[in-house]
């Protein structure tokens, strides 16, 4: 005999239905078998009582169908699948794949996924094809394989020759005059007889320059003569060797030439070096890997796995100087000093001024800043008791200065200017509330510079965007958030790849009248992205540019009158001609 406890829980199956068919057929039999009262049929099994007896009146109108079904018995016929059975089986014994399987019942009228055919398959007990060599496989048009990059094989045969990335050439100048393959070999990057360090890099850095995302993207270029004969191989690199190469680079080498880019850059007289902006980038990573931390991604809103980059940027020429893909959980609040350090070793002496927002490091860091003598201006983070002391300053503490931006919008903020003592930091900084600003809460600068004045501490604050700036042209023009990996060293190469792409554009564009500020994909849009004709001869190579409207611009800059002695075309002079 049954325990009441049992009896409960089996009951429990009709009293409180969970599918909802069975709950209108145990509502229903209720009402019209046990003869319970509509209202409490309804309240017993979760109806209203308006519901309740619409759902009668369906029943008896027969609108509600079946409460059951007889489940089928045998097998089923697969409409698709039956019919083309003998099919597949006969064309699998033929050593064709799924693929090859499904373009010829395709052909014969049997419309079948690669998934029905793989089910199929695998029921009459086919085992996976075996990776299959080229021959083995039936003729159809396949891509072209291109020849592997030798420079052994590089030849300056007299020749002529259609490119699409015609105005890559421009840059072989500055190539030149910057002596990249000297940078390259004083770095100690390495290479192989086939292809030698400074073509590796060559090659790496016309994907960055021509706006390329990702490497694997290369493979639309391998036949194109004009890239090859830029880098200065028989035909460009392809995927996997750019992949694997970019592994091969230690942190010391990479920051070697870091250093000798940025010692160069500077003898252009492009790094004047007053005023530096800092700021950080997650680069985010979209695969499985425990190695890679988490950390927020302020175009997403939310913490995810990326790699941190920290970088500096001219305030002047927005040109960015340094750079850092290896930053660790804790490490943040040091990477200041890291660039402190690295601009003394370039110069002899620590940046001037630097400006950065309110996360980048710590008081404590701070107060080393000042210790060096260096000026920075940054933000202070608005907690609430913070922003209650704004609050409460009465309406005549603040005063109005004026910007002189005509066309800024907000040309007239109110400021209250304070000096305030910091934990963990020595000494007295100066502190500005500003309001009116375009903001709904007030900014909060602090700064250990006495003597500017306000006006000028809140414009080179908001100039700080200038970074910000190009840290979205870096990822929407140079891709920098295109990851091929998740190891940091490979970041690391990208990221110096793209402080290179990034100086090579601003030298170019203060060459340019009225684009000296403009952004790297405008200059490629309006000057460099177009094809061209390249007539190689015994002595030259000769780039004919076609017409188009901004070349009166690029003609003035006096880039097309130079002629370039390039050292990887075996001493031939470049030439610019326009028809």
């Amino acid at each position: 005999m049954s325990t009441p406890d049992a009896i409960t829980s089996e009951a429990r199956f009709f009293l409180e239905p969970g599918h909802p068919r069975q709950r209108q057929y145990e509502a229903l039999r209720a009402y019209f078998v046990e003869g319970l009262p509509s209202p409490e049929a309804a309240r017993r099994f979760g109806y209203a009582a308006g519901s309740f007896r619409v759902l009668c009146h369906k029943f008896r109108q027969g609108a509600l169908g079946t409460f059951f079904r007889d489940l089928p018995r045998g097998p089923q016929v697969q409409a698709k699948k039956d019919p083309a059975r003998p099919l597949i089986v006969a064309l699998r014994k033929q050593n064709l794949s799924i693929y090859d399987i499904q373009d010829a019942l395709g052909q014969q009228g049997h419309a079948l996924s690669l998934t029905a055919i793989h089910e199929v398959l695998r029921a009459e007990g086919f085992a996976r094809l075996p990776r299959r060599r080229d021959e083995e496989r039936p003729e159809r048009p396949r891509p072209e394989r291109a020849a592997v990059a030798d420079v052994r094989q590089f030849h300056l045969a007299p020749r002529r020759f259609a490119t699409a990335l015609g105005g890559l050439f421009v840059f072989v100048p500055w190539l030149v005059r910057l002596d990249l393959e000297g940078l390259v070999a004083a770095a100690g990057l390495p290479g192989s007889r086939m292809i030698p360090a400074a073509q590796a890099v060559r090659a790496t850095l016309a994907l960055k320059l021509t706006s390329t995302e990702r490497k694997s993207h290369v493979m639309d270029l391998v036949f194109d003569e004009g890239l090859a004969l830029w880098t200065g191989l028989n035909v460009p690199p392809k995927t996997t060797f750019l992949s694997q190469y970019s592994g091969r680079l230690g942190p010391r080498r990479l920051a070697t030439l870091l250093d000798g880019w940025i010692r160069t850059l500077r003898g252009q007289s492009v790094l004047p070096g007053q005023s530096f902006n800092l700021d950080f980038h997650s680069i985010p990573f979209f695969g499985a890997d425990e190695v890679v931390e988490k950390h927020y991604l302020s175009r997403r809103s939310r913490r995810q796995p990326s790699v941190l980059v920290f970088l500096a940027q001219d305030a002047d020429t927005r040109v960015l100087c340094y750079c850092d893909a290896d930053v660790r959980k804790g490490e943040e609040a040091d990477q200041v000093l890291a660039f402190v350090r690295f601009w003394t070793r370039q110069t002899g002496k620590p940046p001037p001024h630097l400006v950065f927002d309110s996360r980048l490091t710590t008081y404590r860091k701070l107060a080393e800043l000042t210790a060096r003598g260096v000026l920075f201006i940054t933000l202070r983070r608005r907690s609430p008791g913070l922003l209650r002391e704004v609050a409460l300053q009465p309406r005549g503490a603040w005063r109005t200065v004026r910007l002189d931006v005509p066309q800024r919008l907000y040309q007239t903020p109110r400021v209250i200017e304070q000096r305030v003592q910091l934990r963990e930091y020595a000494g007295p900084l100066r502190q500005l509330f500003v309001k009116d600003l375009g903001h709904e809460q007030p900014t909060v600068l602090l700064t250990n510079d006495f003597r500017a004045t306000p006006a000028a501490l809140i414009l080179r604050y908001a100039r700080r965007m200038l970074i910000e700036n190009g840290l979205a042209d870096a990822v929407s023009f140079f891709h920098l958030d295109a990851l091929s990996s998740a190891v940091a060293l490979n970041v690391s190469f990208d990221v110096l790849l793209t402080t290179m792409a990034s100086g090579l554009y601003r030298l170019l564009a203060l060459k340019l009248r009225g684009f000296e500020r403009a952004q790297p994909r405008q200059i490629w849009r309006r000057f460099l992205k177009s094809p061209a004709h390249v007539r190689v001869t015994e002595h030259e190579v000769v780039v004919e540019l076609p017409r188009r409207a901004h070349n009166p611009i690029l003609i003035a800059s006096g880039l097309l009158e130079e002629s370039t002695q390039v050292p990887w075309w075996k001493g031939r002079t470049l030439r610019f001609e326009i028809p």
